[in-house]
């Protein structure tokens, strides 16, 4: 124990220990002025910023290699990492619904999107990154390491082609693709969905002509660039080309991306799974399909604290807004699932699309092609009508590209291409939670984006 002092003593030692901390800081401050001036006048602010990296630091093939697989990262991120384009994409749709209290998100799921939308403004942004990382890469590949594979130039125009599919599929007319030219911004001005399609295109051909070897990376890159070609060609209402596209891609082809605890983990079980923020939809909104009920194995699903949940360590009995039980995915049922954003089964569902209305039987045969890749799914039958058989087509899309951002594409397309109505396609009528849907079809472009002196928000809210 600490003998007590007296009052006057303990005063004494206080003024005492005041003077001496007023003595050192004295000092230390006379020792970092006489520090500083030894050096000279700036080297105080001569400070080097890890975070930064200069254009001379990927100057040489070892800094293009890198820049290239930072833009397959900034990828991955934009569409199942933390950038969470697959989920927002789902939400939208009919995949998801919102399970928090998050109101950005819940406009998302209602269709009233906001141009402020906080939460599409990361994903957008995150998208814009791997664009113009994947562009920055082929410039650096061509001048420094020209003697690389062609499948690595190819690859890099295949994120640019993704992307700006991508983009055009969820965004209203009105996009902007700006672009870095010797280290500056260069403003994009707007331009329609369909110019963003036909950009995808000329990505794409240009990443196609790339590819002259026959290693396993250059068949990887050619198929996903086939497959993509086929889906932004099917966007442009050009069925027999997009047939012909897809031709040579084999039914069990997957392009996947890839999470991991030190990289970036799979925010499709992130926010599903763990968070509990998004539950797998079911008949969501009249037209929604029966995703969570189908008990098809190409979205195969648990309900919380369900020993099949429990068994992918989902104990939960509520979801985060605490309303009800959390409905499952258990296609990525780990932080690091690695996921396939493009999948071979898709080629057939392309080219029974290019000849559904003149050959019913031959588009079932393609679409049963497909589903003999999967134990346990049978075969179809033609149901007999014209617009019957375009949503069984369109809902094997669905069921093929769950959750992987492709049922927007497809619903807007519907509308576009089909004549559909969107209040036959799109969730519709009262929310699951209060109100009612609202009529968005589409993603306004983010009101961040008017810091472009050129944008000028949507030029039109259309399909």
């Amino acid at each position: 124990m600490t003998p007590r002092m007296h009052t006057h003593t303990n005063g004494t030692l206080r003024a005492k220990a005041r003077r001496a901390v007023r003595a050192a800081s004295f000092t230390a401050l006379a020792a970092g002025v006489l520090a500083t001036t030894a050096c000279s006048a700036t080297d105080i602010l001569d400070v080097t910023d890890p975070d930064i990296i200069n254009p001379s630091d990927v100057q040489s093939a070892a800094g293009a290699n890198a820049v290239r697989l930072g833009a397959m990262a900034r990828f991955t991120t934009a569409l199942s990492g933390s950038g969470e384009l697959f989920m927002f994409s789902g939400l939208f749709a009919d995949e998801f619904i919102n399970g928090d209290s998050f109101i950005a998100r819940q406009e998302i799921d209602q269709r009233i999107v906001t141009e402020g939308n906080s939460f599409l403004l990361g994903a957008n942004r995150d998208l814009h990154r791997a664009r113009l990382s994947a562009e920055q890469a082929i410039g650096l590949l061509e001048q420094y390491n020209p003697e690389a594979p062609g499948w690595q130039k190819g690859e890099m125009y295949f994120v640019q082609a993704y992307v700006a599919n991508t983009l055009a599929e969820h965004y209203c007319n009105g996009l902007v693709f700006s672009t870095v030219i010797d280290g500056r911004e260069e403003f994009g001005t707007p331009v329609t969905t369909q110019a963003a399609f036909e950009r995808a295109l000329d990505n794409v051909t240009a990443g196609l002509a790339e590819i002259t070897g026959t290693t396993d990376n250059d068949i990887r890159v050619q198929n996903a660039l086939r497959l993509l070609h086929g889906r932004i060609l099917l966007n442009l209402n050009r069925y027999t080309e997009a047939a012909a596209a897809v031709a040579a891609v084999p039914s069990d082809f997957e392009y996947l991306v890839y999470h991991s605890q030190t990289t970036s983990s799979n925010y499709n079980w992130l926010r599903n799974n763990l968070e509990r923020r998004y539950n797998v939809a079911d008949n969501e909104g009249i037209n929604g399909l029966n995703f969570a009920s189908a008990d098809d194995p190409r979205v195969p699903v648990c309900v919380g604290g369900t020993p099949e949940c429990i068994a992918i360590d989902v104990n939960e009995t509520l979801r985060d807004d605490l309303i009800t039980a959390p409905v499952v995915q258990m296609l990525w049922p780990t932080r690091e699932s690695s996921v396939a954003i493009l999948r071979g089964q898709e080629a057939r569902m392309i080219e029974a699309e290019a000849i559904l209305a003149t050959n019913p039987g031959g588009a079932i045969a393609l679409m049963n092609e497909a589903r003999a890749t999967v134990p346990g799914l049978t075969d179809l039958s033609d149901p007999g009508d014209a617009e019957a058989l375009e949503d069984l087509l369109f809902r094997e899309r669905a069921f093929w590209n769950f959750g992987r951002g492709a049922r927007v594409g497809d619903l807007r397309r519907m509308v576009r291409q089909y004549g559909r109505a969107p209040s036959e396609v799109f969730p519709t009528g009262e929310w699951h939670k209060f109100g009612n849907y609202g009529t968005d079809v589409n993603w306004p472009v983010p009101q961040a984006e008017e810091n472009n002196p050129n944008a000028a928000g949507c030029m039109d809210r259309s399909a």
